[in-house]
């Protein structure tokens, strides 16, 4: 560890490796407890011209993660309408479910997009008071800071919109240049491979860091970006 920063009453952490930053609490205060049995829900929220890396990265992280022999999480995408959503570079995706029928997720995430749907925002608000997890990637974090939910918390966003966020969500504690910002319940990465560090963090959080290795390792993702 380099450095320590106290904000507010809770000591974090500030990690390099491999000029990877994050910020985590002091010994893993953050661990999550998986079910019994089951899988984990994953909502990923997409809307016009999502950012492809933003959600398919942690995608990829959490349908490669096994525990005894099965898949550890199950996604599904959801959207205002069961229409296509056209994303980054032309891509058309098909929602799983909209925001009126969706099953209830257990981590929420939300990469760089453009919709701004009241109906996003009242569901995005009704979800997050059952979710483990909600996490933005990107300038997604403008949507988590519009909605108000991380009001007096920390979050981090894309390098590009530094600026941009501080001026226009002053309630929310902006930090730079770290790979991705954890709260208890609220995270944040910097934007589109840092996406793939907090879902294996979140995989850890949940299954311990073997697993989160083993995900990697199985990924042939060598960034250390996610290790606290």
């Amino acid at each position: 560890m380099n450095s320590a920063a106290a904000i507010g009453t809770t000591t974090l952490l500030l990690n390099k490796k491999n000029n990877g930053q994050t910020n985590v609490k002091k010994d893993d205060a953050l661990k999550l407890t998986p079910p019994k049995t089951g899988t984990i829900p994953v909502a990923f929220v997409i809307s016009p011209y999502w950012t492809v890396i933003d959600a398919m990265g942690p995608w990829e992280v959490f349908q490669d993660t096994g525990i005894d022999g099965r898949g550890a999480f199950e996604l599904f995408t959801v959207a205002e309408s069961l229409e296509p959503v056209t994303g980054s570079a032309g891509i058309k995706v098909v929602p799983n479910f909209t925001f009126a029928n969706a099953p209830q997720p257990k981590v929420i995430v939300i990469g760089a997009q453009a919709g701004r749907a009241p109906a996003m925002f009242d569901w995005l608000k009704k979800q997050s008071e059952t979710a483990d997890v909600v996490m933005s990637v990107c300038t997604g974090a403008f949507i988590l800071a519009q909605s108000g939910l991380i009001d007096g918390k920390t979050a981090t966003t894309h390098h590009d919109f530094f600026d941009q966020f501080e001026k226009k969500h002053p309630k929310v504690a902006l930090k730079r240049g770290l790979r991705f910002v954890e709260e208890k319940k609220f995270s944040s990465a910097g934007g589109l491979t840092s996406g793939i560090d907090l879902a294996l963090r979140v995989v850890e959080r949940y299954f311990g860091r073997e697993t989160a290795e083993k995900t990697a390792f199985y990924m042939e993702y060598q960034s250390k970006g996610w290790i606290a």
